[in-house]
């Protein structure tokens, strides 16, 4: 569930006419719009009526911004009601694009339609319309727009199963609307990563930052985000077995959703009873509650919503011995979740219908259904592995950055220091001409040994230890250098990622991974020519940039690199060890109108989506001017059903 991701403005005061005092003035589309966007985090009815009333306004004193302003939050707001009418919003908003002042709506309106998209089960089409809005948002400089589409994109990264890209996302949300002053959006990001950490099993980390999320809410009397958090923290009570706290916990969510006339968070609430019931081996009260879930969940278009609902109830109905009624109604969440590929929904599914087959005799099909179940799980356990070792890899990236600018900091405070001696010293020469002359010679040779001192620290600065090639900071400077060339041309990057790096250092050490560094970089570095250049990012990835070349070429360069690190012999380092592979994501730059950050933006994108597709690969990810903007065909609604989760913002 997803909330207006705008800043939540203070309330705004109604001005009385000063000249009888009886009357309020109305307040303008400004502060209609403004107080809308608080009342997303307070009363969604309420910001409905906002905008409606901001809307009419609009239509005697026409303003194509504010319209799109007004229309993007009717937009958000009827995401989680009506889908076509979501849907009609986002085409009027991107029809008035090209008469708009303001860069950064249409990534407004790429977000927008992509959680209408999200709520309709069609994942894919939402995570590229959320990549679109990031590109944009990017290049329109905007800041708050941009923590939106990052926001939206980290929580659909996390529903897939990416965590530690989500993760990416969600912090760099954070921080953005913490930069620019927007405490209630970095509020909801915060709750996000919680959910990402339920996702991945740690229930007792994300019950922590649920409970300092909604303490924080209780203080802003965000009523609205207070059920969202509520219904989320009784999850991981839930996932965890505590029931007295999960059932406290839902039926606090459902009494503030009741209160606001919120049905979408008041269903998430009542399955949630359900389940408690459910454990307390109570059939009928559960199957009570989840019918009057499925009531509520008619008024909704959330499909994810709907097949959680199937699920609980296909196992109260186990419970109650109504073992064909109860077959039903799993085989129904379980082709939802088998569409959807969710996979551990399908777990749950196929576990609960194996034990009611077998119940009813049918033992050729329970077998088969526990199988797929085992098999799911392993599948399972395997990626959750490898997502918290790269989350490891974020959190020790984000660790050495932070212990890298510490260092920084202490360099250029002692810098200033010795400037501030030299200052001193040159003050004294004044006062005694003799002594002046003999500290002018000391200060000399002191100012050529620092210089030296200076130039072979600046090196090692700039310079990867193990590999000998240029480091992070060196390789994004020079990048920095080339996109800022008087006379536009076009420039590719491509970021490099060695497969499975993290089993040699588990399986033959960190010695034998730092070997196996220098022979591919030592590979990278002789398919490289200038004016190409190349460095380490950091742990196992390299980033490559080709001075005016363009898709074609930098697409054959990177199969050569490919193929070349695929030939290196490991053997010499790694007693029998088969050998290396890495998969590289590449982008091209638009002369003259791209930046660093959303280069790198698309090439790590491409590199994701060459991990995802099997590794030792090659993917593109084109500029945004090379993309078709979406228009209405992007609106046809698909219904794919996604993995099952609480309400969010």
């Amino acid at each position: 569930m997803r909330g207006v991701q705008f800043a939540a403005s203070l309330l705004i005061g109604i001005s009385l006419l000063a000249a009888n005092g009886s009357a309020a003035a109305a307040p303008d589309v400004g502060q209609l719009l403004d107080r809308a966007e608080h009342e997303g985090f307070t009363d969604p009815e309420a910001q409905n009526r906002d905008a409606q009333a901001a809307l009419s306004a609009l239509q005697r004193t026409p303003d194509v911004d504010q319209e799109i302003r007004t229309r993007l939050i009717l937009c958000d707001y009827d995401s989680e009601r009506d889908l076509q009418a979501a849907q009609t919003e986002a085409q009027r908003v991107f029809a008035l694009l090209p008469q708009s002042h303001d860069a950064g709506l249409r990534a407004g309106a790429l977000t927008c339609q992509g959680d209408t998209r999200e709520t309709a089960g069609d994942n894919a089409q939402a995570l590229l319309l959320f990549g679109l809005a990031v590109v944009s948002a990017t290049n329109a400089h905007d800041d708050v727009k941009l923590a939106a589409a990052l926001y939206s994109r980290g929580y659909l990264l996390g529903i897939q199963g990416e965590y530690a890209a989500g993760l990416v996302d969600l912090r760099r949300a954070q921080a953005l609307y913490d930069k620019v002053g927007r405490q209630y959006d970095a509020l909801s990001c915060r709750d996000s990563i919680a959910t990402l950490y339920r996702r991945m099993g740690d229930t007792a980390e994300a019950a922590h930052l649920y409970t300092e999320v909604l303490r924080l809410q209780r203080q802003a009397g965000l009523a609205r985000e207070q059920a969202v958090t509520l219904h989320n923290l009784a999850r991981s009570y839930e996932d965890s077995g505590q029931w007295e706290l999960a059932e406290s916990g839902f039926n606090q969510s459902f009494t503030l959703a009741h209160g606001l006339h919120y049905p979408r968070v008041e269903a998430y609430a009542l399955r949630g009873l359900a389940a408690v019931m459910i454990a307390h081996q109570d059939a009928g009260g559960a199957l009570s509650e989840l019918a009057r879930a499925a009531v509520l969940q008619s008024a909704t278009p959330d499909t994810r919503l709907a097949a959680q609902i199937d699920l609980a109830q296909g196992r109260a109905l186990h419970l109650a011995g109504r073992l064909n009624e109860s077959l039903a109604a799993l085989q129904q969440a379980r082709g939802a979740f088998r569409s959807a590929q969710s996979a551990a929904e399908l777990v749950s599914a196929d576990s609960e219908l194996a034990a009611v087959e077998a119940e009813l005799g049918q033992w050729h099909a329970a077998y088969g259904d526990q199988t797929e179940a085992a098999q799911q799980q392993a599948q399972l356990l395997s990626h959750h592995l490898d997502q918290r070792f790269a989350i490891l890899k974020v959190e020790y990236d984000n660790a050495a950055q932070e212990q890298e600018n510490i260092v920084l900091m202490r360099e250029n405070i002692a810098t200033e220091t010795a400037l501030a001696q030299s200052r001193r010293v040159r003050q004294l020469q004044g006062v005694v001409i003799a002594l002046g002359v003999a500290l002018g010679a000391v200060l000399i040779w002191l100012v050529i040994l620092n210089r030296s001192r200076a130039r072979r620290m600046g090196s090692l600065a700039m310079t990867d230890e193990l590999t000998q090639a240029p480091n992070r900071r060196a390789v994004l400077a020079m990048l920095n250098q080339q996109l800022q060339r008087p006379e536009p041309a076009p420039c590719a990057i491509l970021i490099m990622d060695i497969d499975f790096f993290k089993r040699i250092n588990d399986q033959h050490g960190h010695a034998a991974g730092d070997e196996v560094l220098k022979l591919v970089s030592a590979a990278v570095h002789d398919c490289v020519q200038a004016p190409g250049f190349f460095g380490r990012l950091g742990g196992e990835e390299f980033l490559i940039v080709l001075p005016d070349v363009e898709l074609m070429q930098a697409r054959a360069f990177a199969e050569k690199v490919r193929e070349r690190v695929a030939a290196i012999h490991t053997r010499a380092v790694i007693p029998g060890h088969a050998g290396v592979t890495t998969s590289l994501g590449l982008t091209v730059s638009m002369p003259g109108a791209d930046d660093m950050g959303a280069m790198l933006a698309r090439a790590d994108a491409a590199l994701y989506t060459a991990k995802r597709q099997g590794r030792n690969c090659v993917r593109a990810e084109p500029a945004p001017d090379d993309l078709e903007a979406p228009g209405p065909g992007l609106l046809e609604e698909t219904v794919v059903l996604e993995t099952p989760e609480p309400p969010r913002h």
